[in-house]
Formats: structure tokens, C-alpha cells, sequence
């Protein structure tokens, strides 16, 4: 029987074996990670991971599907994978690159093939000659991987290609710590790769040597092995061994301190569980408070209500009882009768008008009802450690206690920007605390009527309200400001507007005749006169103040506004050349 026949008797039992074996040697070392069966031709990616070859070959590639706009074809892309392209590893999702020569250019993986070997061999206690198929096989070509029987031993070793072969007991095989099979030339079935060719980096077989490679530098494996073994060992040992160490010491790490996280995490949501529960809480424990005291406020009212509501109807009563009788005394009586009762019924008439009880439907308690309000955003301390907020706010405006502060609301001055605040109090003299109240603020000339100035009215939140001017011309301005359509105390007031400041066009002087040098032509603005004629100021003289004063106006205040204006018989170029002198 040939080589390649014996070959085949293999392939078909290591098939048998690979479909038995599917499903219930998924950990094993001889099975594939994609397909879950037995190697078959294990190929090694440069990731290091190793699968079957045609698992490999069935992979999508990594790079886009479509070239030039157009879609490729399945057909192209398994040429692709075999001519060369990027698929990803399905063990550890890397992007590698296949050969130019497709998977069957990437390397073989001789220990995968070994861990089948072993499989195949310990699969069954009873193993069948590869060759007869009749007999118990006790022996195994280590050259061609088949399993003989006594006879097909022999018959092994009289052929001239399989005499040289290797022929080991099953036994010795099964009880060695790893099974191993001598790696085959692909190029030259029967030969065994024992030489390294150095300049292309691959082992060959002898044939190789003598052919392929004849002009290169070959040594046996034995020889190099030690060289390029202690280089895989140093990369190993040195630096790659260190790394591993301090890389699953980081990830036990990374494990410990997800774990802590994860309890860190637990921890702090049972606190803020615990804390939701105990803010829900105060927060229904101020509710309650909240409704209490609306309640509280309700009661209070309606109290209020009720008397207010039997004192009106006493006064309704009277006042109809003596109307109805003064009435009925002017309609049914005689003169006498009426003369007889006016006594009596002009002294209950006149009390009732002068109790002063007349009250008006809008001013009958205003705003009872619409002056309770809930503040949701205001501060309302703490309840049970927690902070809290919304009030109940009762508070009325008493037009009596409203106030104008600021010197806005009494002087102004002509296109300068003035204001005053309106702070709005309650009956008890205090201040609102909130906003929101209806501020109307009119400003008009009092002599030009049709010469009003706009007014911004600033609600603060607090109670009280900024009112901001600029009025056009000088004079006398009526203010009027109410709040809910209603004058506060004092509205109207009245707003004095002055001109614009005037600085002083003149000196400040002791007097025009020294200040001049002697000149007698110099002027001032006061009414003091030199003997003479002159028409300057001089000390001592008549209509001298007596101090500094300024020359054009004659004003002895140094920080002052200039008169000047209301000095009509003088002339403020008279007054001009006391400067220049």
C-alpha cells in the first residue's frame, strides 16, 4: 500500500473520530475555537491564535465589502482571503493580516496537531490498524502518523520509502506525557523538516536543502535550535514574563477595585435610600405643618368674616328699621302724626348717621381671601435637620403704612436720572417680604399738564419697589403712586425739579478791585461799589459781603451752583471779564 493510500485510511478514521469527538471536547487543546471539532490543518494567525484553515478562510473580511461604488462578489472576496486582506481574529478580535499567498502562506501549528495526535490515540482503548482495518493496531509510524497492526508493522519496514521510518509501541506512546509526531515536509511527502535555512527563516527537509535552497546557509535544527530558542526565551523570561506577572497583578487589581466599587456603590444607595426616606419625611412633615396652618388661617378668617358679616347685618337692620319708619312716617302719617314722632325719630335718625358705618362694597374686606398665597421657593428653615421650602404667606398691604424713601421722591434735578423706592408694609408696620403687588407710579408737571414723565417701577421681591425717573424740564411735578389702584398715604406727592447745575463763570475772590490789579472797569456780582463810580467791589465798601465770594454772582458758598440766572440787570460778560482780567 503507497504512502498517500495510508494517508487516506488516516484521514478517514481522524474524521470518524473528529465527529464523535464534537461537542464534548470543546476545552481540549486539539479543538478548533470557531467550528468546535478536532484541528484539521491548523494554521497560526500573528496574533498567535491558531484555528482550522478553512475556518479561517470563511471569515468576512475586515475592510469595506464594496470597491469603486460596486459590491463584491462572494467569489472575490474568498480570493481575497486567499491573495491576502485583513480579517479579524475570533478569539481576541484583532486586526491581522493575511500573507500575499492567502491562509494556506500562514504557518502550521505542529503542537495543535500534536494535542489531535494525542486525541485520536486515547480516544478509543481499542485502535484498528490504519492500513488492514482488521486488527488491533499495537504500533504507530512516527513519519507517517497511521496506526499498524503486527503484520502491517512488517510489511512497514520492508518498503523501501518506510523503511527508515520510525516505529514505536502504542503503549510507550500512550504513556508518555505528551505525544509527539515528527514534522513533515509539505513539498516532499515522507521527509522530515530537520534543517534551518538562515536566510529565509524556515526549516526545510534535506531534498529542500539540496533544491530550493542549495545556495543557502542550512544547519540542523539541533544546531540553531538553542540560538533562536534562548532569543524566544529571553523576549519570554526578560520581558514578556515580567509584564504578564504586573499585568494580572493589575487586573486583580482592576477586579478588587470593581468590587469595591460595586460595594462602595451599594453602600451609598442604602444612604441615599435612606436619606430619600427620611427627606420624604420632613417634607411630608412640613406639608402637614403647611396645611395646619392653612387651616389655622382659614379658621381666623372666617372668624373675622362671620363678624364683620353680623356687625353689617345689625347696621343693615338698624338703618333699614329706622328707614323704613322714617319712610312710612312721611308716606302714611298726617301732619300731626309727623310732627308728634319727629322728635323721636329725627334723634335715632341722626344717630345712625352719625355712627360713621358706611362702608363701600370694594373696601368690605378687599383682598380676605386672595391675600393668602404660597411661596414655593422661599426659605422655610429646617424640619427634622432638613432643609425646607414654602410658605404660607397672609400679609396685607395697608395703604396707611406704605412709605416713600429716597430724596428721588422730593427733589430732582432737570435730565439727571432720579429714583425712590415704595416699601409697601402691612398693617403692623412691616414690611411685605414679597413682591407681586400692582404698582402703578404717574409722574405730571403741574403747571404742563400735557409734560408727564415715564416712571419704571422695579419690583425688589422684598416688599419693595425702585421707581426710576428722568424728567425733561424744571418745575413742580405731582407724584402719584398706588398700589391695587388705591393712593398710598401721602399721594400725591409733590416733586420739586430744579435745573441743570450751573458752575460759576467768575472767580473766587475777596473783591473785583483787587483781584483786577485796580482796574476800574472790573465788574462783580455782588452789589458792592467802589467810591467813584466804580463798578467793582472793594473791602469795606457798600454792598460788600464781607467775605470770599464768587465775581459772577456774587454767591459766598465756594461749593455752589451758580445763580448767575436770576441776576437779569447783570451781564455774565461783565462777569466773564473779572476772569480774564
Amino acid at each position: 500500500m503507497s504512502l498517500c493510500k495510508e494517508r487516506l485510511v488516516h484521514e478517514e478514521k481522524l474524521e470518524a473520530v473528529f465527529s464523535k469527538s464534537n461537542g464534548d471536547t470543546k476545552k481540549s487543546k486539539a479543538v478548533c475555537g470557531v467550528c468546535s471539532r478536532m484541528y484539521r490543518d491548523p494554521k497560526i494567525l500573528p496574533c498567535l491564535h491558531t484555528f482550522c484553515a478553512d475556518c479561517i478562510r470563511q471569515r468576512e473580511p475586515f475592510s469595506a465589502r464594496r470597491v469603486n461604488g460596486e459590491r463584491r462578489s462572494p467569489e472575490d472576496d474568498t480570493h481575497r482571503r486567499d491573495s491576502g486582506s485583513t480579517i479579524l481574529c475570533p478569539e481576541c478580535d484583532s486586526e491581522v493580516d493575511l500573507p500575499p499567498s492567502g491562509v494556506d502562506g500562514l504557518t502550521t501549528d505542529h503542537l495543535a496537531l500534536d494535542e489531535v495526535f494525542a486525541e485520536t490515540l486515547l480516544e478509543d482503548c481499542r485502535v484498528l490498524c490504519d492500513l488492514c482495518s482488521d486488527s488491533d493496531a499495537g504500533k504507530r509510524c512516527e513519519v507517517c502518523g497511521v496506526n499498524l497492526c503486527d503484520f502491517c508493522s512488517q510489511a512497514h519496514r520492508r518498503q523501501k520509502r518506510t523503511s527508515s521510518h520510525s516505529i514505536q509501541s502504542l503503549q510507550e506512546l500512550k504513556s508518555q506525557g505528551r505525544l509527539t509526531r515528527p514534522v513533515l515536509c509539505s513539498l516532499h511527502p515522507g521527509q522530515e523538516l530537520r534543517l534551518f535555512c538562515e536566510p529565509c527563516d524556515l526549516t526545510v527537509c534535506l531534498e529542500c536543502a539540496a533544491t530550493f535552497h542549495r545556495d543557502h546557509h542550512c544547519s540542523s535544527a539541533h544546531e540553531v535550535i538553542s540560538h533562536h530558542g534562548d532569543r524566544i526565551r529571553d523576549l519570554v523570561v526578560r520581558s514578556l514574563r515580567p509584564r504578564l506577572g504586573r499585568m494580572e497583578e493589575s487586573l486583580r487589581h482592576v477586579d478588587t477595585s470593581q468590587e469595591a466599587l460595586q460595594a462602595r456603590a451599594d453602600t451609598l444607595a442604602d444612604e441615599i435610600r435612606a436619606f430619600a426616606r427620611s427627606y420624604a419625611s420632613a417634607v411630608e412633615a412640613h406639608c402637614s405643618s403647611l396645611l395646619r396652618s392653612l387651616e389655622d388661617l382659614r379658621s381666623q378668617r372666617r372668624n373675622q368674616l362671620h363678624l364683620q358679616k353680623a356687625q353689617l347685618q345689625q347696621a343693615l337692620s338698624d338703618v333699614r328699621g329706622g328707614v323704613n319708619f322714617a319712610e312710612r312716617l312721611l308716606t302714611c302719617g298726617s301732619d300731626t302724626e309727623i310732627l308728634s314722632a319727629k322728635g323721636v325719630t329725627m334723634r335715632r335718625l341722626m344717630n345712625l348717621v352719625e355712627s360713621g358705618f358706611d362702608p363701600h362694597p370694594t373696601t368690605v374686606a378687599p383682598d380676605n381671601a386672595s391675600s393668602i398665597c404660597f411661596l414655593p421657593q422661599e426659605s422655610a428653615g429646617e424640619v427634622q435637620g432638613f432643609p425646607v421650602v414654602g410658605v404660607i404667606h397672609a400679609k396685607t398691604v395697608d395703604l396707611s403704612k406704605c412709605t416713600i424713601q429716597g430724596e428721588g421722591g422730593e427733589r430732582g434735578r432737570e435730565g439727571q436720572r432720579g429714583e425712590f423706592t415704595l416699601v409697601c408694609r402691612d398693617s403692623s408696620g412691616e414690611q411685605m417680604g414679597r413682591g407681586g403687588d400692582p404698582v402703578l407710579v404717574s409722574i405730571v408737571h403741574k403747571e404742563k399738564k400735557a409734560c408727564s414723565v415715564e416712571a419704571a417701577v422695579v419690583d425688589k421681591g422684598d416688599g419693595s419697589y425702585v421707581v426710576s425717573y428722568t424728567p425733561a424740564e424744571a418745575g413742580l411735578y405731582s407724584v402719584w403712586v398706588c398700589v391695587k389702584a388705591q393712593h398710598v398715604q401721602g399721594s400725591p406727592f409733590v416733586l420739586n425739579v430744579k435745573r441743570k447745575f450751573r458752575c460759576h463763570l467768575g472767580i473766587f475772590h475777596c473783591c473785583s478791585f483787587c483781584s483786577s490789579g485796580g482796574v476800574k472797569e472790573a465788574r462783580c456780582g455782588c452789589t458792592g461799589t467802589m467810591p467813584g463810580g466804580f463798578q467793582g467791589c472793594g473791602h469795606g465798601h457798600k454792598g460788600h459781603p464781607g467775605k470770599p465770594h464768587w465775581s459772577c454772582c456774587g454767591s459766598v458758598v465756594e461749593a455752589s451752583e451758580c445763580v448767575l440766572h436770576n441776576l437779569g440787570s447783570v451781564s455774565p460778560r461783565g462777569h466773564l471779564r473779572t476772569v480774564e482780567l
